[in-house]
């Protein structure tokens, strides 16, 4: 076959489907239009997720007649003073955006600058079917109706109008965070989801404020101030402390020169800093913004550019690690722990050994009647021990440590740490972290045997999300019913809680339902919540388990050690942590010099 030049229209669908992949592309691409006309306010409003109407407006320079037909051209752009692509300082620069929307879609442009006329161009499907004048007011308007119409084999890839809409939010609230003297407005068929009015400028107060609005008031509190120079290279913003953390990693947000982007360098950088601070499974959340100088980074190298290259990638890399590590190690407690690097050298994490003849191995719901062969010594257990132990007795005396593998319980250390003590070694266990074991195998073994059963609250709890993670939970109704948890919608943006699994006793209700919001979210409508059962359940056993901070009885230590004994698994949480650990006598005497 000789070579052809493709015609005009082609091409313009060929780079329609590099920039222009989903209606939340498309909003991402006008929204960065009007802040690069100098918008200080910009209302987007959207129909069915996008997909049939897409409307963005500001108060920006507006365009001229002449202006507005070369900017349905490809490859003409305002946005570059001279032909250096390396002196990029605004937010789209490519000069296919807009053509390549009208070329998938009826794009419809209305437009006015100060002290012109106003002017409409409606570009359908790639052809031009109007250009004339119209009643506007200064600024531009720009309409996408219809988007892939005509182009079925793309739109048959679109999710649903929930997800379109989700990741339009997205994309817009990234925006309006790096711009916090730009006002947002976000509609959906007439609802407002979105409402940020412009602040005075884009100081670092105004910053947090904006971060505040979109990400949550808690955020502010429960994250650390990052501020670090070096080289002609500033990294600012707020990182979470470790213990605040999210179960996907939607909630980091990452700039450079004011540009959102998710670079895989970036999030390798976040990553390597949060390491061994933070569980497999969690995240932490930051609002990270990088200014470099513009011939440092590339910003050419993605069509939706979403993604950089940094002139020299290790030493940004090295300067999130480091800028991170710093805030964390300065906020001290907040982080982490600073522990004698000999003490915890000396504490291994242990598999549990089994037994010596004093009970038989679990199988099923009936293993917990092996406790009953040991000495009564549960009195006043905590409703989420009901489940594994029906009788108590008081305690006559200590009770001899060489009975059991993990000993007998003697105190506990910063309402935290149960200390044990066996013949030869001390046993430290996280409380937190073992009962939420033990609670997952517990509603591991009630699925396996049906249903889970459910308990009523006393009161039903109203959960407030944001429109898209309640739609998910309510969505998912009947399947979470299946796991014990009784939800239903209550509003657009609340989530009514009747019920919850009732293995989890008094657990935290708000936190329960936020965390399985983002859990539908990672794993979307593809799965089923069977299919997922491990991280769903792990999340309930999470919120259903004894906290860190609840002083316990010697009864309910004892208790709790005695179930870990004939619990599989449970030297592990269900984050891949260890439950509990082991110094020997002899460390101890390390510790003191006695060795």
């Amino acid at each position: 076959m000789p070579i052809r030049r493709l015609p005009e229209t082609l091409i313009n669908r060929i780079a329609a489907g590099e920039v222009v992949e989903r209606p939340a592309s498309a909003a991402k691409e006008l929204v960065e239009n009007a802040l690069d006309a100098g918008a200080r306010r910009i209302r987007v409003s959207l129909v069915n997720g996008g997909i049939d109407g897409l409307e963005v407006a500001d108060d920006g320079i507006g365009m001229a007649p002449d202006q507005l037909r070369l900017a349905v051209e490809r490859h003409a752009t305002s946005k570059l003073p001279d032909e250096d692509l390396q002196a990029i300082a605004t937010m789209g620069f490519r000069g296919e955006a807009l053509p390549s929307i009208g070329s998938v879609a009826t794009l419809s442009l209305t437009s006015r600058p100060e002290g012109g006329e106003g002017w409409r161009l409606v570009v359908d499907n790639g052809r031009i079917v109007h250009d004339g004048p119209a009643s506007a007011a200064p600024g531009t308007v720009a309409r996408v109706d219809g988007l892939f119409a005509q182009v079925p084999a793309r739109r048959k890839f679109l999710k649903s109008p929930r997800s379109e809409l989700a990741a339009c939010l997205d994309h817009i609230r990234r925006l309006a965070m790096a711009r916090p003297e730009v006002g947002f407005v976000v509609e959906h068929e007439g609802r407002r989801l979105l409402n940020l009015p412009p602040l005075p400028d884009a100081s670092p107060q105004s910053t947090l404020a904006r971060l505040a609005a979109i990400i949550g008031p808690d955020f502010a509190g429960n994250a650390v101030a990052v501020d670090l120079e070096r080289e002609g290279l500033h990294l600012a913003g707020l990182a979470g402390i470790p213990t605040w953390n999210r179960g996907v990693s939607d909630h980091q947000y990452l700039f450079v020169n004011g540009r959102p982007v998710k670079d895989r360098l970036l999030v390798g950088a976040l990553r390597g800093a949060y390491q061994d601070l933070l569980a497999r499974d969690r995240h932490p959340v930051v609002a990270l913004f990088l200014n470099v100088p513009t011939d440092f980074v590339d910003v050419n190298v993605h069509p939706a550019k979403t993604e950089v290259r940094f002139r020299d990638a290790a030493q940004v890399r090295g300067m999130i690690v480091s800028g991170l590590r710093r805030a964390l190690d300065e906020a001290g407690h907040r982080a982490s722990t600073q522990v004698s690097g000999a003490a915890l050298a000396a504490f291994v994490a242990e598999p549990l050994p089994a037994a010596a003849g004093a009970y038989p191995a679990a199988a099923g719901p009936t293993a917990f009647g092996a406790v009953a062969e040991a000495p009564r010594l549960f009195n006043q257990l905590p409703p989420a021990f009901a489940p594994a132990f029906a009788a108590s007795a008081p305690v006559s005396a200590p009770t001899p440590p060489a009975q059991f593998p993990l000993g007998a319980a003697r105190g506990q250390v910063a309402a935290t740490y149960i200390v044990a003590e066996t013949d030869d070694a001390l046993i430290i266990v996280d409380q937190h972290a073992a009962h939420e074991r033990l609670t997952l195998e517990r509603m591991n073994r009630a699925l396996a045997g049906g249903a889970v059963a459910s308990q009523a609250l006393l009161e039903p709890q109203v959960v407030e999300l944001d429109e898209i993670g309640a739609g998910r939970i309510a969505d998912r109704a009947d399947e979470l019913a299946e796991l014990g948890l009784e939800v239903e919608a209550f509003g657009p943006t609340a989530i009514l809680v009747r019920a919850t699994p009732a293995l989890l006793g008094t657990c935290d209700v708000k936190g329960l339902i936020t965390d399985l919001a983002d859990d539908l979210s990672a794993f979307g409508r593809a799965l089923s919540l069977k299919e997922r059962l491990d991280g769903v359940a792990a999340t309930m056993a999470c919120h259903g388990s004894v906290r860190a901070g609840r002083h316990l009885s010697i009864a309910e230590m004892n208790a709790l050690l005695r179930e870990m004994e004939v619990t599989p698994h449970s030297g592990q949480c269900n984050h891949g942590r260890p439950t509990w650990v082991r110094l020997a006598k002899t460390d101890i005497e390390k510790l003191f010099g006695r060795r």
